[in-house]
């Protein structure tokens, strides 16, 4: 090999070797600016769970009580109506459940005619309809 040939060789790594040397170094700018922003958001995310945590409590439902609320048909005379609204407001305020959780409980509940009379009342089965209307509605009826 003769010495521009030996040279040309050695210059050709040199060149090749700055460039890797140079696109590590961007790779790990790369890669660090990434871990800045990743840190950045982790911790935007901290503050945001401290300042919901801090403005509100968080409930957690008991649903174990719903087993406690009858079955009830709207015919049964074991079980009043009023008897069955008073046991579904009862489990749902100690289970800390919503006015739309009662609702749905004792639609769960309903058996036979009152299950009935539930399928049949488009507007009780509204998503908007609230409890106090589901209750006047089968007051009225029963």
């Amino acid at each position: 090999m003769t010495g521009s040939k030996a040279e040309n060789l050695v210059f050709k790594i040199y060149c090749k070797s700055v460039c890797i040397h140079y696109r590590f170094k961007m790779a790990e700018a790369r890669l660090q600016a990434e871990d800045l922003e990743t840190k950045a958001e982790i911790q935007l995310l901290r503050e945001s769970i401290s300042n919901m945590s801090m403005g509100a409590q968080i409930f957690h439902k008991d649903l174990s009580l719903v087993t406690l609320v009858p079955k009830w048909s709207g015919s049964d005379s074991s079980v009043t109506l009023e008897e069955f609204l008073c046991s579904i407001e009862s489990a749902a305020e100690i289970g800390r459940s919503s006015d739309t959780d009662k609702r749905e409980i004792a639609v769960l509940k309903l058996t036979d005619s009152a299950k009935l009379f539930y399928q049949e009342c488009t507007d009780l089965q509204a998503e908007g309809t609230t409890w106090q209307s589901f209750k006047k509605a089968f007051r009225r009826r029963y």
